[in-house]
């Protein structure tokens, strides 16, 4: 009697082998005996709406236009025909008034910045304060430069005299002092004298004016490139009656 020893390793393929077949033969009764469910029919009732039977249609009988019988008047004129006029009015011509000139109250003053009385002294062409005309410096009210770019007018000539006392006012005992303001030339002459302060008889003011215009004359004032100019002079001259 032979007998056959199987290895190890030939034992484990022939296990294999084994499951193998035992897992298609379960695979086989399962697939075989799987039973297939008819499906379901609906078989539930389905309404159906029947229309009713659409309304026929109505038949409108126009009847004819019966002509009349009355006889026709005649035609109307042809209608008119409106066209624009070709007339167009020119746009309207507006003349502007021209612009207001600023105008001073005293001639030669202008509408600078730096004219007109102030109440400081300073460079420009007002009184420095006290004054009312174009400038005089500090505290006068003439047109000069204050005696710092100018030399001031010299006296030359002219003077009032006791001789020229009014006899009536002398006889009264009226007497007083006149404040006046008067321009001295280029030409050294005098003109526009005027009284600034009366000495309270009108004849000794205008006695004093009079005799200053026509007596007094002056080296004009010379501005600083030594030509004559035009110059202010602001004085007191007194009337005194002695017993």
């Amino acid at each position: 009697m032979t007998t056959v020893t199987s290895s190890g390793k030939e034992r484990a393929i022939a296990a294999l082998i084994a499951a193998a077949l035992q897992a298609l033969l379960v695979y086989a009764l399962i697939v075989g005996l799987a039973v297939s469910m008819p499906a379901l029919v609906d078989d539930g009732l389905q309404l159906f709406g029947i229309a009713p039977d659409p309304p026929k249609p109505l038949v409108k009988i126009i009847p004819p236009k019966q002509r009349s019988k009355r006889p026709e008047g005649a035609a109307s004129p042809p209608n008119l025909r409106s066209k624009a006029t070709a007339v167009v009015a020119p746009p309207p011509v507006i003349v502007l008034p021209p612009p207001p000139i600023v105008a001073a109250t005293t001639p030669g003053v202008g509408v600078d910045a730096t004219s007109g009385n102030a109440d400081i002294v300073g460079p420009g062409t007002g009184s420095g304060g006290i004054g009312d005309g174009t400038g005089s410096g500090g505290d006068g009210d003439g047109d000069g430069g204050g005696g710092i770019d100018e030399t001031p007018p010299r006296w030359l000539s002219g003077r009032i005299r006791d001789s020229d006392y009014p006899e009536a006012l002398k006889e009264a005992m009226i007497g007083g002092t006149v404040s006046v303001r008067y321009v001295v030339e280029t030409n050294g002459r005098v003109r526009d004298c005027e009284v600034t302060r009366s000495s309270g008889a009108r004849e000794l003011d205008a006695a004093t004016c009079a005799l200053i215009e026509r007596r007094f004359r002056y080296r004009p004032s010379l501005d600083s490139s030594g030509r004559p100019v035009a110059s202010v002079i602001v004085e007191n001259h007194g009337w005194l009656v002695e017993d």
